[in-house]
C-alpha cells in the first residue's frame, strides 16, 4: 500500500480502460481515459517547459472545467504541487493564499479573472491561462512554451510527493495549510472506491466544486481511477434545472453531494419534477450533517440509498461512510463506519472510549496529512497521543457506527463552506466606524448554519445592516458574508470578560424567530 501514487493509479485506470468515457463537458464533448492522460501528459510537458521542478506549488483559479481537470492532474505528473483556489475570492483573499502557498505560478482560464490577476500581479507571480477547445486538441498555454514529452515520461512519481495544498479554515485568524501527498491522495481514493464499489460501469455528474476535497477526490478522482466516467455540467458550476438532463443523458449511477445541494435537488423535484429519473445504485452525502428528515425524502423521491458520510481535508477527505445495501444498514443520522482508517473516540487524557461515549473523534491512517505547512503550534494540539484530533465530539453506538454530536471548533459550517469567525471578525474591525464586532454561526435550514454578526458602532457614529453588508461584500468571498448584522450598543461577555460567540449566538437568537438548533458534523 505505501507504493501507492494517484498518478499510477491514474495510469493504471486508462491502461485498463483506454477506450471508456473518462471526462465529458456537457453537451460539448468527451474525453476517453486514454484521450485524457494523454492530454495531461501533453499539459505536464508544458509546465516543465515553462520552468516548474518537481516540489514548486502552481495555484490554479478556473470554474469547474476541462481545464481545471487535465491542469491540476498535469501539475500533480510533473512532481509539482496544485494549489487549487476558489474563483470567488476577492483579490485580498488570493493574495493572501498564493503568498502562503508560496505558488510559484498561477494558472487561470482564458477569460480571465480579474482579482486573482490584480494579487499575482502585486505579489510578481507569473500568470498563465490554459485552453483546450476540442477532444483532438492539446492544451495550449498563453506563454506557448515547446513540449517535449520525453521530459515528462523520465519523471516518476513518488508517493511522498506534496501533490495538493489547500488550506482549511481555524479558529484562529489564520487558515491553516494543509499538504497532502501522493501516497495520502492514492489511499483515499482507494478508499472511496471500496467502501462505493465503484467500476468502469460507474458515472457522475460533479456538482461541488473542484476547489474542496469532496468534489476533487469523491465525484473526480476516485471515479478516474475506478476507469468509470465524470461528467462537468456545461456552466461549469452546478445547474438545478440541468442536473437530471445530464444525470439522464450520461448514464449517471451515483452523485455526490453537500445537504444544501440536497435540498435544492429535492425543492426542484418537488416544484418542477423531472418526467423520469435515472436509477441511481446510491446518493451520496458529506460535508455537513443531513437532518434524517431531509435523507427520508431523497431516498422517496428518488428510489435510492443515501448514504451519509464523514470527512475532512486532513484526511484527504473520506474518514467514515455508511455502507451500501449489500454491506449493511444504512442509519440516518450517523456517518456510518471508518473507512480504511483506525479511528478511535478519546477523552482529554488520550483514553479510548466505550460505545456510546461522547469523546474527541480521531483517526490514523495512510491518508491523514503529516502536518499543517510552518504551523508547529496547530500541529502540536493536533496530533497527540499518536492519533490525529479532528476537534469534532462523537460517539460510536453498539454497531460501531460514528454519531456527531457537536464540534470543539468554532468553525461555522455554511453548507460544507467552513468559515473562521475570526477572519470575519478582523475584517469588521477594520472599518473605520466600528469599534467593536463579533461573528457567529446560527442554526439555519437550508445551509445547516449561516454566519450573522454583532457590531458595536464608535461612539456618535450612526451605522445600518446596509453599510456592513456592503463593507463584507467588498472585502469577503460572498459565501464568507454574514446574512444578518445586529447593530448593538453591548454583547455579553463572561465573568472573566471574554466574548464566547456560542453565548453570543444565543443572546441574538431571540431576537430572531426560533429555529432548530442541527447536529454539527464536519
Amino acid at each position: 500500500m505505501e507504493t501507492v501514487t494517484l498518478t499510477g493509479l491514474l495510469h493504471k485506470a486508462a491502461a485498463e480502460f483506454p477506450a471508456r468515457r473518462a471526462l465529458s463537458v456537457s453537451g460539448k464533448f468527451d474525453l476517453t481515459h486514454a484521450q485524457l492522460q494523454h492530454i495531461i501528459d501533453h499539459a505536464a510537458s508544458l509546465l516543465i517547459a515553462s520552468g516548474i521542478h518537481p516540489g514548486d506549488v502552481v495555484a490554479l483559479t478556473f470554474p469547474n472545467t476541462v481545464e481545471l481537470v487535465i491542469m491540476f492532474l498535469a501539475v500533480i505528473r510533473c512532481r509539482a504541487t496544485a494549489a487549487p483556489l476558489n474563483s470567488a475570492y476577492t483579490a485580498e483573499e488570493f493574495e493572501f493564499y498564493l503568498s502562503d502557498s508560496e505558488s510559484k505560478l498561477l494558472l487561470i482560464p482564458a477569460e480571465g479573472i480579474k482579482p486573482a490577476e490584480a494579487a499575482a500581479s502585486k505579489l510578481n507571480i507569473p500568470l498563465v491561462s490554459a485552453a483546450l477547445q476540442d477532444e483532438n486538441s492539446k492544451i495550449t498555454l498563453s506563454s506557448n512554451p515547446e513540449s517535449n514529452i520525453d521530459s515528462v515520461n523520465q519523471l516518476v512519481n513518488d508517493p511522498a510527493d506534496v501533490s495538493l495544498f489547500l488550506h482549511t479554515s481555524g479558529t484562529t485568524s489564520r487558515p491553516k495549510g494543509v499538504p497532502l501527498t501522493q501516497l495520502n491522495l492514492g489511499t483515499s481514493v482507494l478508499n472511496i472506491k471500496s467502501v462505493y464499489e465503484l467500476t468502469e460501469s460507474d458515472s457522475t455528474v460533479i456538482v461541488l466544486p473542484l476547489f474542496h476535497v469532496h468534489g476533487l477526490l469523491a465525484g473526480l478522482l476516485s471515479s478516474l481511477v475506478s476507469g468509470a466516467a465524470v461528467t462537468l455540467p456545461a456552466a461549469g458550476r452546478f445547474s438545478a434545472s440541468t442536473f437530471w438532463t445530464d444525470m439522464i443523458k450520461y448514464n449517471a449511477t451515483w452523485y455526490t453531494a453537500v445537504p444544501t445541494i440536497h435540498q435544492i435537488i429535492l425543492d426542484r423535484h418537488e416544484s418542477k419534477p423531472e418526467p423520469e429519473y435515472p436509477e441511481l445504485r446510491f446518493i451520496r452525502s458529506c460535508s455537513a450533517s443531513l437532518a434524517p428528515s431531509i435523507l427520508e425524502r431523497l431516498e422517496a423521491a428518488f428510489g435510492a440509498p443515501v448514504l451519509e458520510a464523514y470527512a475532512m481535508t486532513e484526511a484527504s477527505h473520506l474518514m467514515a461512510s455508511n455502507p451500501l445495501p449489500n454491506n449493511g444498514p444504512h442509519k440516518a443520522g450517523s456517518v456510518g463506519k471508518p473507512v480504511g482508517q483506525e479511528m478511535a473516540i478519546l477523552n482529554e487524557q488520550g483514553e479510548i472510549q466505550p460505545p456510546n461515549a461522547n469523546g474527541e473523534v480521531c483517526i490514523r491512517g495512510l491518508n491523514v496529512t503529516k502536518g499543517y505547512k510552518n504551523n508547529p503550534e496547530a500541529n502540536k494540539s493536533a496530533f497527540q497521543f499518536g492519533w490525529f484530533h479532528t476537534g469534532d465530539v462523537g460517539f460510536f453506538d453498539s454497531d460501531g457506527y460514528l454519531h456527531l454530536v457537536g464540534r470543539i471548533k468554532e468553525l461555522i459550517n455554511r453548507g460544507g463552506e467552513k468559515i473562521s469567525p475570526i477572519e470575519v471578525d478582523a475584517v469588521l474591525l477594520a472599518h473605520p466606524d466600528v469599534a467593536q464586532a463579533v461573528a457567529f454561526g446560527v442554526p439555519d435550514e437550508k445551509y445547516g448554519e449561516q454566519i450573522n454578526c454583532a457590531v458595536i458602532p464608535r461612539e456618535g457614529v450612526s451605522l445600518d445592516e446596509a453599510e456592513i453588508t456592503k463593507y463584507c461584500k467588498r472585502n469577503l468571498a460572498s459565501f464568507k458574508v454574514p446574512k444578518k448584522v445586529f447593530i448593538t450598543d453591548s454583547v455579553p461577555k463572561t465573568a472573566t470578560g471574554k466574548i464566547q460567540r456560542r453565548i453570543v449566538a444565543e443572546h441574538f437568537l431571540t431576537q430572531m424567530s426560533a429555529a432548530k438548533v442541527p447536529k454539527f458534523g464536519a
